[in-house]
């Protein structure tokens, strides 16, 4: 029995799995919408440190940033600490105070306490929720290419069949059954890339140098500097670090997590880990390029284990890629459907009740899954794919956040849900938003960000909060 035998054993067991574990939860889950999407705002401590690490180590760390070494080398390495670090930063500053509050969503959180502006909750809905959408395609995406080059499955059935099976294990389960399986997901997955990083790494005998000298013998030594100016270093930095801080899935874990201190511990350490391990994606890459520099960047990994390891290596480093997949692609899913239900259906119609909203988040899960199936088949690049939607999202929404939280009416009163206190208005979080994602696409994340603190303390400066705007949120 060969490699193609035992990945199709590991994937379909591990399948089963995964909807068994749904099934378990799905009762528990089916409580109300807040329990369905938060779990009721009672997770411990290690089911959100398992479940930050699961979900942060999807495939894109893995084949994305290897792909993205073997292409530019070291010059990855602005946008992994700016994306990676980012977890560090929001653990440091945003988690413990996240964690404080019951919200859905960032956007509900952004709604109650800042702005009290249905446009700007839709807008910020629809930014946030493009940044999960981005990286459920991307897990597919990966997760497809990957399998093809090792049973030589077409990508596209593969694509659709593993889509497929975390659509149906997200929908039923909730956010139950997408912590408990990343808790065993997550210690395999660390476990696992600590065995696979010692492997690569073996092949340069631990040594930066060597990997230098090889890459100078196949004509590549510049991927061994930062060949990039200033400005491009930043760009990548704030690209990576705004659009992790506008990621729903890590607000989320904090409004689930049982303490402040929880949240904040978690975080944390899952975002060192991940700047580590996303690194070391980087130089192996880099470690395949000096082996083989004639390869599809996409398959640069995938080549290495095949042609220099043993079958066993093989089939840990799919088993590694494949828990690091479906648990990154059903917490993200089950993160695009809250964002979708909470803040773009639920204000806008009649009151229901809570197991309505259940059933309309598992409905959105499966139409959310289908759009992701659509735009991993249509993308060519899993870190552009990631890269566009940050941009778009940090430059846009991030800035009157920031803006938000900082410009206070009463300096000494601190935030309390279902009290505004910001002197961010109406228009100058509308503005604010929308000139920074389109600014961010057009010229650049640091001018969008720039136009978008401008324009919202500008216009907020012009037109004030309406009076008024506090009691018609409430009437909504």
């Amino acid at each position: 029995m060969g490699l193609v035998f035992w990945t199709w054993t590991v994937m379909i067991a591990a399948c089963l799995f995964f909807i068994a574990m749904s099934l378990k939860y799905r009762k528990k889950a089916g409580v109300s919408f807040t329990h369905y999407a938060i779990a009721g705002g009672t997770l411990p401590f290690f089911l959100i440190l398992f479940t930050d690490i699961a979900t942060i180590m999807g495939v894109g760390n893995f084949i994305g940033h290897s792909a993205e070494g073997y292409k530019i080398g070291f010059a990855n390495i602005p946008f992994v600490i700016g994306e990676q670090g980012a977890k560090v930063l929001f653990a440091l500053v945003f988690a413990g105070f996240a964690a404080r509050f019951t919200y859905h969503t960032l956007a509900e959180l952004m709604h109650d306490l800042i702005l009290r502006d249905r446009i700007s909750r839709i807008l910020i809905a629809i930014l946030t929720s493009s940044i999960m959408l981005a990286w459920v395609s991307g897990q597919a995406m990966g997760l497809g290419a990957l399998f093809a080059t090792f049973t030589g499955a077409d990508p596209l059935m593969m694509i659709i069949l593993f889509s497929f099976v975390f659509i149906i294990y997200t929908t039923i389960g909730g956010i139950y059954s997408v912590v408990w399986t990343d808790l065993i997901q997550g210690v395999v997955l660390v476990g696992l890339a600590i065995w696979f990083y010692f492997q690569v790494f073996s092949e340069i005998d631990f040594s930066l140098a060597t990997l230098q000298t090889g890459l100078a013998d196949v004509g590549a030594a510049g991927l061994m500097e930062f060949n990039l100016s200033v400005m491009e270093v930043l760009t990548l930095f704030v690209t990576g670090t705004f659009g992790v801080l506008a990621a729903q899935m890590y607000w989320q874990r904090c409004f689930a997590a049982d303490s402040p201190k929880t949240a904040s511990r978690a975080m944390l350490y899952s975002g060192i880990i991940a700047i580590i391990f996303t690194i070391m994606a980087t130089i192996s890459g880099m470690v395949v390029k000096m082996k083989n520099p004639d390869l599809d960047p996409n398959n640069a990994i995938s080549w290495l284990i095949l042609e220099e390891m043993t079958m066993a290596a093989a089939l840990a480093f799919f088993t590694l890629i494949f828990m690091a997949a479906i648990s990154s692609a059903s917490s993200l899913l089950h993160s695009a459907s809250v964002v979708i239900v909470n803040d773009l259906i639920i204000p806008n119609m009649k009151k229901k009740s809570d197991a309505y909203y259940v059933k309309l988040t598992r409905y959105s899960v499966v139409l959310i899954g289908i759009f992701s199936i659509a735009a991993a088949l249509l993308s060519d690049s899993i870190i552009g794919l990631f890269s566009l939607a940050y941009s778009m999202t940090g430059g846009g929404v991030i800035p009157v956040l920031i803006v938000g939280l900082l410009w206070k009416e009463k300096r000494s009163s601190p935030f309390k849900m279902g009290t505004r206190n910001s002197r961010v208005s109406v228009w100058g979080g509308r503005i604010g938003i929308i000139s920074g994602s389109v600014v961010s696409l057009l010229f650049g994340i640091l001018w969008g960000v720039l136009a978008s603190v401008i324009l919202t303390v500008a216009i907020s400066l012009i037109l004030p909060k309406d009076p008024n705007a506090d009691l018609a949120a409430e009437a909504n």
